[in-house]
């Protein structure tokens, strides 16, 4: 499938067409195999395996429509387009139950294949949840870490704009399309994003933001992220969507105590109370989530590695393949992955799928 399929796919999945069946066909190797993530495959072959009333000729028309104008749009605003058997499409996100079709990204996308922490908390934050947002976000920042939020208002932003302070990378998820900014204030903001990380959206160019757009953006945040971090969220924050979503994707959930008083924090304290993480400085997540950052200059593997020991030179592995053979399961894999990938051991292919460099076989002990 080419570009262009993948993104009447991402259209027919916006608009609500097959959603459910675009998503089994994404998680499910053996159908893919035989069909979309291989690139040559004609769009029909792939659309048939979803769900054969797609292949009605009136909504593939529209579909096809509407593609070739986002294609269009995406290319006069300097946007990046990333298909899910594109590489570069993050690997993190790729392995969730309900990935999207299509990302659409403004800025540099290698920040997105970093090691990434999402921070996020109440629009209406108080100073004090506004502070530890920004202090947390350009902490990490510092060490190397990806900051993922939602470019809201309140704790969103004081995150990203701690990570921009320390000068490092930062990404925003859109519940709008990344030619328009939500809150339009924050147009400033979502510049100084793309000079040092990145805007993105599955939604198509053009797309208002809308209430309903925002719970679906949720899963991107914590599906690009090891861990989120919530800062100062009643009972009814959409942040708690957010960590019940990490939950589900295997990522770590974290919490900031805050005022027991105020009500303010209810949220976050009933997620520690459930058993997430207390949080009262970058240590806490950094000790959670795994292999050191890029920027830190990730250790050698010896050639037992659980991974690279498995892996047969020109073969290349899909996720559950690596599941087996490893005998790690998917949450503690997807690390151990993206640092082998960063550091030039792995190299991820067309359709999600891993291939083991030269550099990974001679630490394995074997000719490249």
């Amino acid at each position: 499938m080419t570009t262009d399929d993948w993104v009447v796919l991402a259209m027919l999945w916006w608009r609500g067409r097959g959603r459910a069946a675009i998503a089994r066909w994404l998680s499910d190797p053996d159908g893919a195999a035989q069909s979309g993530r291989d690139p040559d495959v004609p769009l029909g072959r792939a659309l048939a395996r979803i769900e054969a009333s797609l292949a009605a000729p009136d909504r593939l028309t529209g579909a096809r429509a509407a593609a070739r104008s986002a294609l269009e749009s995406a290319k006069a605003a300097g946007m990046t387009v990333v298909p899910w058997s594109d590489p570069r499409y993050p690997t993190m996100l790729a392995a969730i139950q309900d990935p999207p079709p299509v990302l659409w990204i403004r800025g540099r996308v290698e920040a997105l294949h970093a090691p990434a922490v999402a921070i996020v908390g109440s629009r209406a934050g108080s100073t004090y949840a506004r502070e530890v947002g920004r202090a947390l976000g350009s902490a990490l920042a510092a060490r190397g870490v990806t900051v993922v939020s939602g470019l809201a208002r309140g704790v969103d932003a004081s995150a990203h704009q701690g990570a921009l302070a320390a000068e490092g990378r930062t990404a925003a998820v859109l519940g709008s399309s990344v030619d328009i900014v939500y809150p339009r204030e924050h147009t400033g903001l979502a510049a100084a994003v793309v000079r040092r990380g990145a805007l993105v959206s599955e939604l198509p160019p053009g797309t208002m933001p809308r209430p309903s757009h925002f719970p679906q953006r949720n899963r991107l945040i914590s599906g690009l992220s090891r861990a989120v971090v919530v800062v100062e969220a009643t009972e009814r924050s959409g942040s708690l969507i957010t960590a019940r979503l990490a939950l589900e994707q295997g990522r770590e959930v974290m919490a900031v105590p805050g005022n027991a008083l105020s009500g303010r924090n209810r949220g976050a304290h009933a997620l520690i109370k459930d058993g997430a993480k207390l949080v009262e400085g970058v240590d806490d997540i950094l000790e959670e989530i795994g292999p050191a950052p890029v920027d830190a200059g990730p250790s050698r593997p010896g050639a037992e590695d659980p991974v690279l020991r498995h892996l047969a030179r020109g073969d290349s592995y899909d996720l559950d393949e690596l599941i087996a053979l490893s005998g790690i399961d998917g949450p503690r894999l997807l690390p151990r992955l993206l640092e082998h990938e960063l550091a030039g051991r792995l190299a991820r292919i067309a359709g999600g799928r891993f291939s083991r460099t030269a550099e990974g076989a001679m630490l394995r002990g074997l000719d490249p």
